[in-house]
């Protein structure tokens, strides 16, 4: 299919009724995380190695700490382009709470298939599907990410009724990321679209829509040969000066490598026509968090909107902190997934020198790689 074929059967799905999709040929059972085999392996992992079992205490007594709390969704997630002073973010980044909750109750579902967990969190997910209006900014919704992955775990609980709710909502807001894109302008290659691409591609693979992981497929390979170097620098990190958004950049671009090899296509080795390739940009950090090389960040970012936060007072912003390497832990997770020699470094980065299992991550990634598994 080719791309303006694709994008018109984007639309002609989004528009579709949601009962439709739900209740006929289209029952969406796509899986963006843990297959069942995979699960299992979890569950197994868990019981059997004192380092994983710990992990997951720690997230299942989160879990049972709020399975009475209240949802907190937001009318319309604001946090892009606004300091953290700003009334509309400060509420939105405390309904963030939701999504720690989410992900210790999917996982502490995965884990042991207790109800209690899938009720709570379908409880939770489905008062953001019917608050929440989503706005098409990439940097809004990507935070909603736990929400995706606390679906795809329990959605086994759901009703026909239930799962018309949540998933219309889900298409509503990769119709709005969609809508969102504005050619030729700096978010349609920067660390915006890295997210949008994220987005669009969970719910995709979420809803197993093939049009729309096709077109985040393809966004994917794009996005590679527009944002990264064939150094492994990316357009963000020199247009920011800064490392912070390098791996603000990797990070999304990773969850989707991810999901996308949890579905058997392989994107973290694609390398785009310029040399430009992920494992490269991940590996471009590494000596800026083994100790090798400093970054002053922010010195001569071209984005105005990083003056006025550092001028707000804003510490992570402040012209010329050092980079903090543990800022990239998230990237070096992810990258173990594909890699494991990146895991010392995620050891390092943990504070877990030596550890087999330093982050819940590792043990996913663990998880991941049993019989019949993508590894």
């Amino acid at each position: 299919m080719n791309t303006n074929g694709c994008i018109q059967a984007v639309w002609r799905w989004l528009f579709l009724p949601v009962v439709f999709l739900v209740c006929g040929r289209n029952v969406a059972v796509g899986a963006i995380l843990l297959k069942e085999v995979q699960r299992d392996r979890l569950a197994a992992l868990v019981r059997s190695e004192p380092e994983a079992e710990k992990l997951f205490n720690k997230l299942r007594h989160e879990a049972d700490s709020c399975l009475n709390d209240r949802a907190q969704p937001v009318s319309t997630i604001h946090t892009a382009g606004k300091l953290n002073a700003d009334p509309d973010k400060a509420k939105s980044r405390a309904s963030f709470a939701d999504m720690r909750k989410l992900s210790a109750f999917g996982y502490s579902y995965a884990v042991t298939s207790n109800q209690v967990y899938s009720a709570a969190a379908k409880r939770m997910i489905l008062a953001w599907a019917s608050t929440n209006q989503p706005n098409g900014l990439a940097i809004d919704e990507t935070k909603l990410e736990p929400l995706f992955v606390a679906y795809d775990l329990t959605r086994s609980a759901y009703s026909v009724q239930e799962r018309s709710v949540a998933e219309g909502w889900l298409r509503n807001i990769a119709r709005a990321e969609l809508a969102a894109v504005h050619t030729g302008s700096a978010t349609s290659f920067n660390n915006w679209n890295s997210h949008r691409l994220k987005t669009i591609g969970l719910i995709g693979f979420l809803l197993e829509y093939r049009p729309l992981v096709t077109h985040a497929v393809e966004g994917f390979r794009k996005q590679i040969e527009q944002n990264l170097r064939p150094d492994g620098s990316s357009f963000d990190f020199h247009e920011r000066d800064a490392l912070h958004y390098h791996c603000y950049d990797l990070e999304p671009l990773l969850t989707l490598a991810m999901v996308a090899r949890q579905n058997g296509v392989d994107l973290y080795d694609y390398a785009a026509p310029n040399g430009a390739c992920l494992s490269k940009s991940v590996r471009f950090l590494v000596p800026y968090c083994d100790g090798t090389k400093t970054h002053a960040e922010w010195v001569n970012s071209k984005v105005a909107f990083d003056r006025t936060r550092a001028e707000a007072g804003e510490d992570k912003f402040q012209v010329g902190v050092t980079f903090d390497p543990r800022s990239a832990l998230r990237v070096f997770e992810l990258a173990s997934f594909f890699d494991e020699a990146f895991k010392p470094m995620v050891c390092r980065l943990a504070n877990k020198s030596g550890a087999k299992y330093p982050t819940w991550q590792t043990v996913i990634n663990n998880a991941c790689r049993s019989e019949g598994g993508t590894h």
